[in-house]
């Protein structure tokens, strides 16, 4: 039976979870991507079928609220923001958790200030093996409220296991990013690491190991975020890829690949399996479902597509990424920044900038066809939010009992 998570009541949804309930009912194998449809008459809504709270989210939100309630009185920190949505760490600011650092690394209070007595919750993206070691040696077991995502906790597992067998690591994601961070200190410890953030980095890297490119560039290109010493040449004798869990499943797969065909180049095809170990089996779950659920909303048609979540989510990023290709697409954390039918506030993630753009919402056609989904930790109450605040800009929509009917029915 799959675990049950206590998930607090302002995170849930009526209107999605009713949904994703359904769709469960009628798909319990999870192969259908079609997206429900959500008809509203002045307004239709394409739900993907996998999006929102994933596992890890759910098991971090669910051990941060039990530590808040198990420990009235103590003073609580999170090393960082537990996930990467913003409505979920502000509650657990007004609550009194304080964060010790910045998303970026930045320390905010001293751990060096902590006694033993204080509670320290390690975010769902984990954290480094030297932070882990700050915070023993001021007392505090690091481990007692630890929201890492097991899905981390899986690729740190495979990296330990390939390194204690001789071989390096290529780590596909952003060096900058907490999970990657954490990733690379873990795997660190038992191998030469390099950090590749897409594919065009990758043949790079794929150019040096082969000699199409001077051992030289790689200094300049990877030396700040590579194990000290490491030598493309010797250390890619042996190795596999693992990524950042929130990566685009089919860019690591492509990574991979790349890094694959260098590898028979170098060492040829026979021998293949001395050379490049097999890791996709350590490709997330849920990022997979989630990011092959947005392919499905890519297969239909709409006037535009709203992705609710973090403006700092990484997996929310890529989902934009996907959707935008098709789509006018506008990235909000929550309803709030739907100003008016006029004006929405959104991210654009290239500029790294919150734009205004008018006239977003179009007056035609009726029923409008709005493809509607969210990051993996944006809960799905803000969704909810988003679709009651736009019905109410297009005007003349069904109410949510009768829009709701067939899936009530369903269940």
């Amino acid at each position: 039976m799959p675990k049950q998570f206590d998930i607090p009541l302002m995170y849930q949804s009526p209107i999605i979870r009713t949904v994703k309930e359904s769709r469960q009912i009628l798909d319990p194998r999870k192969k259908d991507l079609t997206p429900s449809v959500l008809d509203f008459g002045s307004v239709r809504y394409l739900i993907p079928r996998h999006f929102g709270f994933c596992y890890g989210v759910q098991n971090a939100i669910d051990i941060a609220y039990r530590a808040v309630e198990q420990n009235e009185g103590k003073r609580i920190f999170l090393l960082s923001e537990m996930i990467h949505n913003p409505t979920v760490n502000e509650d657990l600011l007004r609550r009194g958790v304080k964060f010790l650092f910045e998303t970026d690394g930045t320390e905010i209070i001293p751990v060096d200030s902590l006694t033993p007595d204080d509670i320290v919750i390690v975010p769902a993206f984990g954290t480094t093996v030297e932070m882990q070691r700050r915070l023993e040696a001021v007392g505090i077991n690091p481990y007692q409220y630890d929201t890492t995502c097991p899905f981390v906790e899986k690729v740190w597992n495979r990296g330990a296991k390939l390194g204690k067998k001789g071989h390096s690591l290529v780590i596909h994601g952003k060096y900058q990013h907490e999970e990657t961070r954490a990733t690379f200190s873990h795997a660190a410890q038992d191998s030469p690491v390099v950090v590749v953030y897409n594919p065009a980095e990758t043949r790079i890297l794929a150019d040096i190991m082969t000699g199409r490119r001077p051992v030289a560039e790689f200094q300049d290109v990877f030396g700040h975020k590579s194990t000290p010493g490491f030598d493309p040449v010797r250390d890619l004798q042996r190795f596999g890829v693992i990524n950042q869990t929130t990566m685009l499943a089919s860019e690591t797969r492509e990574v991979m690949e790349i890094l694959r065909e260098a590898a028979v180049e170098r060492f040829g095809e026979a021998d293949i399996e001395k050379h490049f170990a097999d890791t996709s089996d350590t490709l997330c779950y849920a990022t997979n479902e989630n990011q092959g659920a947005t392919m499905g909303l890519l297969a239909e048609d709409a006037d535009l597509a709203i992705v609710v979540g973090g403006y700092n989510s990484s997996n929310t990023m890529h989902i934009v990424e996907l959707l935008e290709g098709k789509f006018p697409t506008y990235h909000i954390r929550d309803a709030a920044e739907m100003d008016s039918p006029e004006q929405i506030r959104h991210f654009n993630q290239w500029e790294k900038v919150v734009e205004n753009t008018s006239d977003w919402l179009p007056a035609h056609p009726r029923p409008l066809t709005v493809a509607i989904t969210s990051g993996a930790s944006c809960p799905d109450a803000l969704v909810d939010e988003v679709i009651l605040k736009l019905n109410g800009f297009v005007g003349g929509t069904r109410s949510v009992e009768e829009a709701m009917a067939e899936y009530t029915e369903a269940d």
